[in-house]
């Protein structure tokens, strides 16, 4: 059988980051940091973005360990100053960004009356702010080399009402709006725009609704399989979404929930 006809070629063709360039916000932790590792296992060397420089020195350090070309950019999310430098350096360090993933986010549970000014700014900043600077930084240089891929990471409120979270879901449900709007402005010079969704994971930001018991359980029992999401769970989405298999998908917004949207 001619190489180039295995089956390991055709998936390398479809799926490998080889020679790629990602810069992941929130790859500290969380689903962030799981989608930094798997784009990195596809063969992208990773910049991460995120305020704690020890946190990004830890994750660094782990995404190393399994051979991933890693490295790291401190910068509050909110700064809007701090953020497009730190888009810069990662430019120049790397090359260009290939492959933007806006996964930081914030999600500070209050209720709807107890919302502080501060407490919506903050979120709306990290949340829909810092992807759309990001965006606007970026991928002017992706349209130079005549290939990009952004990724958002919007989550089940962008579709629907939870309970405590209306800065959270409203912010997600625009980011959700953003990658369509990115997708129409950007998708005719080569940079795709789409969305993954996350349903009910296990994270510190999803740690107070974890505290409850019986609230996990409820929310467990809406999905059809039967459990919350785990990291990896998000990888072969991330790295589809990255790679040339998604090349003629472009402002979607792919739910990996479990099934919990479908009900």
């Amino acid at each position: 059988m001619n190489a180039a006809a295995t089956p390991g070629a055709y998936l390398g063709s479809l799926f490998s980051l080889a020679g790629r360039r990602a810069l992941v916000t929130g790859g500290n932790s969380g689903l962030g940091e799981g989608i930094a590792r798997a784009l990195g296992r596809a063969g992208a060397s990773v910049w991460i973005v995120a305020r704690r420089q020890r946190e990004l020195d830890a994750a660094v350090a782990l995404l190393r360990a399994v051979g991933i070309a890693a490295e790291a950019v401190a910068a509050d999310l909110t700064d809007r100053a701090a953020l497009r430098d730190a888009a810069h350096r990662v430019e120049q360090a790397s090359g260009g960004v290939d492959i933007l993933v806006n996964a930081a986010g914030v999600n500070l549970r209050q209720p709807f009356m107890d919302i502080r000014d501060e407490d919506w700014d903050r979120t709306v900043d990290i949340n829909l702010t810092a992807p759309f600077l990001l965006t606007q930084r970026l991928a002017p240089g992706m349209r130079e080399r005549g290939h990009g891929r952004i990724i958002n990471v919007t989550s089940l409120q962008a579709a629907r009402a939870f309970p405590n979270s209306a800065p959270y879901g409203a912010t997600k449900g625009g980011l959700a709006q953003l990658t369509r709007a990115i997708a129409e402005a950007w998708s005719p010079h080569g940079i795709t725009c789409n969305a993954i969704a996350p349903g009910f994971f296990r994270t510190a930001l999803t740690e107070p609704v974890f505290a409850d018991p019986a609230r996990a359980a409820a929310l467990v029992a809406q999905t059809m399989l039967g459990r919350s999401g785990v990291p990896d769970d998000l990888a072969g989405t991330a790295v589809f979404l990255a790679s040339a298999a998604s090349a003629y998908v472009t402002g979607q917004m792919l739910f990996v929930d479990g099934g919990f949207s479908a009900r």
